[in-house]
């Protein structure tokens, strides 16, 4: 790969639940690098609303936007696939369609994969707020090299899926993305990890991401204890973890995730899960 004159794409998608305003300001964030990327999959995860409609259709006739519209609503897993196969170039950043990219993410992010040809994939730190970007109200930072993120693995997602630069080739070999409830990224790393793919994680703040109220409570609750206990029954039987350390991750989540009220559960996350 000749990284003098790298071309790469950006992977979105945008459904009926996003905030019109919000996805205007992750797209405008795209495009307003110190490296532009060379095209930005959309992918139109079931019907959206004129609002947003009209934003796509601002931003395809002035900017090398390719948009693919599902005719229904077919999850994350489903829609990453989709806009991943659709992806022209081997280097592929992912976005949400809700955050904001700082302008100089995707040029940091090149400049990694310049230094180690061998990385399969590079995030970094994220900067959580809520209404108004200058009040950053909890920063996520991961370990940074490989063998510090395969070890904090085995406990919790060592990447912030929304500031990912990856091999699509690499990603592809681990199998793509496959739906598991509110964790199809930990499922691709982990697979990724044991085919031998190498990670690093900026520190840096590469990218903001919006939370609110509600994000504390997506962490709760039966289905997604379950989707988190399969996990860790993944790792075990892939010899990632020993039985004690699945016995503990397992008993912690199901402390942290069931029997904790939602107020309780938002202070052990800003306490214990971000700086």
């Amino acid at each position: 790969m000749d990284f003098n004159q790298i071309k790469f794409s950006v992977s979105m998608s945008v459904y009926h639940g996003d905030n019109p305003d919000f996805f205007r300001e992750a797209i405008s964030s795209v495009f307003n690098q110190t490296l532009l990327p060379d095209e930005l999959i959309l992918v139109v995860d079931g019907e959206v609303s004129d609002e947003i409609k009209k934003i796509i259709k601002e931003y395809e006739l002035s900017d090398n936007i390719k948009t693919i519209r599902l005719e229904e609503n077919m999850g994350h897993g489903h829609a990453r696939r989709v806009g991943l196969h659709k992806c022209k170039h081997e280097l592929v950043a992912i976005m949400d369609s809700d955050d904001i990219c700082i302008e100089n993410r995707f040029e940091k992010q090149i400049e990694c994969f310049k230094k180690n040809t061998n990385l399969s994939l590079v995030g970094a730190s994220v900067a959580e707020f809520c209404t108004d970007i200058s009040v950053v109200i909890g920063k996520k930072v991961l370990p940074s090299e490989n063998e510090d993120i395969k070890r904090f693995l085995k406990i919790r997602c060592p990447v912030n899926h929304m500031t990912v630069m990856f091999r699509k080739s690499e990603v592809e070999k681990a199998g793509g993305y496959i739906d598991w409830f509110h964790n199809e990224d930990y499922y691709l790393w982990i697979r990724m990890l044991l085919n031998n793919a190498v990670f690093y994680n900026l520190e840096d703040v590469l990218v903001y991401a919006r939370t609110n109220p509600d994000f504390y409570k997506r962490r709760g609750g039966w289905k997604y204890f379950l989707s988190e206990y399969k996990l860790q029954k993944f790792m075990y039987s892939n010899k990632i973890n020993s039985i004690f350390r699945c016995s503990t991750n397992i008993i912690v989540r199901f402390v942290v995730q069931l029997l904790l009220p939602n107020y309780i559960r938002e202070k052990v996350f800003i306490k214990f899960f971000r700086q």
